[in-house]
């Protein structure tokens, strides 16, 4: 049995690649723009990666370290720079280049959209405007394991809004669908695709992380567990690195600084990466902190994805990728803190009905 997605999918022309003309197809891209693909990164881990070498591009892996957002929103950025004598300063102009990123998950692409959103609505961000500007994308399939719960959000596998062309893993290399006209164009100046006319199936592939509800449901739990003992729960064991706001494919939230030269003369405003669940985000002037106890965070945290902003944008804003579970130094899951919350609903549900 397989999804809407799935079904869709099978009914668009495609083709077929094995390893080998894979990795010619990769060294054909790198004629056309930047490519970007995931590597391999120590023993366990992968990044997105500039591709020097297609024989290094690593399309069997379930996630990366940090989400593909840093090339769009990069963790440390320039916006301008300035001499304090002459009351000078000059803005930092965001290049524009043709970029195209290989072997990117469904869940992934999903991100990059809802980061669309937050950078669109009321002051729209020039500098991720764009850079979103002349970039293509290619999906893959994966395998889920325990951390994934895409699926549970909606995000299937075969989710290919978003992509150019999509590659579904077969036992002998890939099925390559093509998903619109760039993607079609891309196969056509390659030349060498075979066209696959027999029919093809995608078979329905076992997910380990489940939340309990429907995602539709889940803005209805969060706006009545706000008391909940499961924030305490969590705080116990959380040792508020925010190891899960940095590595995060939607969070977006950043710091702004001056720094000064030695010179006390010239310098530069810079954005880094900043994290609500740091202790110091919510810091004011004076030393109050709006949300020092580490439980005020964690709820502050999974309402931003799953309730707040859902309020306006009628989507979740977590994509399921796993990553703040994955790398969590406390094993802390999310899927269970979800989990955890939707019991302590329905046992609120169940005590006003008695």
């Amino acid at each position: 049995m397989t999804n809407e997605f799935a079904s869709k999918l099978v009914h668009l022309d495609h083709y077929f690649f094995d390893e080998k003309k894979t990795q010619k197809f990769i060294e054909f891209l790198k004629t056309k723009a930047t490519v970007y693909a995931p590597h391999k990164k120590g023993e366990k881990s992968y990044s997105y990666e500039i591709v020097n070498d297609p024989a290094q591009v690593v399309l069997d892996y379930p996630r990366t370290i940090q989400p593909i957002k840093k090339f769009f929103l990069p963790p440390v950025e320039t916006l301008l720079s300035f001499r304090l004598s002459k009351n000078q300063f000059q803005e930092e102009k965001v290049k524009v280049e043709k970029r195209i990123f290989f072997g990117i998950h469904s869940y992934e692409m999903r991100a990059l959209k809802l980061l669309d959103y937050s950078f669109k609505k009321g002051n729209p961000e020039s500098n991720y405007l764009t850079r979103r500007e002349n970039s293509l994308f290619i999906g893959i399939s994966y395998t889920p394991d325990k951390y994934h719960f895409a699926t549970s959000l909606g995000i299937e596998i075969e989710e290919v809004d978003g992509f150019c062309l999509y590659f579904e893993k077969t036992e002998n290399g890939y099925i390559v669908f093509v998903i619109d006209d760039q993607g079609k164009q891309l196969l056509k100046e390659f030349g060498s695709a075979k066209k696959v006319d027999e029919p093809v199936s995608i078979n329905e592939v076992k997910v380990q992380a489940k939340i309990k509800y429907h995602y539709n449901r889940l803005p209805q739990v969060f706006e009545n567990v706000y008391h909940s003992r499961v924030w305490d729960k969590v705080a116990e064991r959380c040792v508020g690195c925010g190891t899960c706001n940095l590595l995060c494919s939607t969070c977006y939230c950043f710091d702004v600084r001056d720094e000064v030269e030695l010179d006390a003369d010239q310098g530069k405003r810079q954005r880094f990466w900043d994290g609500c669940m740091l202790n110091t985000f919510a810091e004011v002037a004076g030393g109050e902190n709006f949300r020092e106890k580490l439980s005020s965070r964690t709820r502050h945290r999974l309402n931003r994805k799953f309730s707040y902003i859902t309020r306006n944008s009628g989507e979740i804003h977590c994509v399921g990728c796993g990553r703040c579970s994955r790398y969590c130094p406390a094993d802390i899951n999310i899927v269970e803190i979800v989990n955890d919350l939707i019991e302590d609903f329905n046992a609120q549900q169940k005590k006003q009905l008695i």
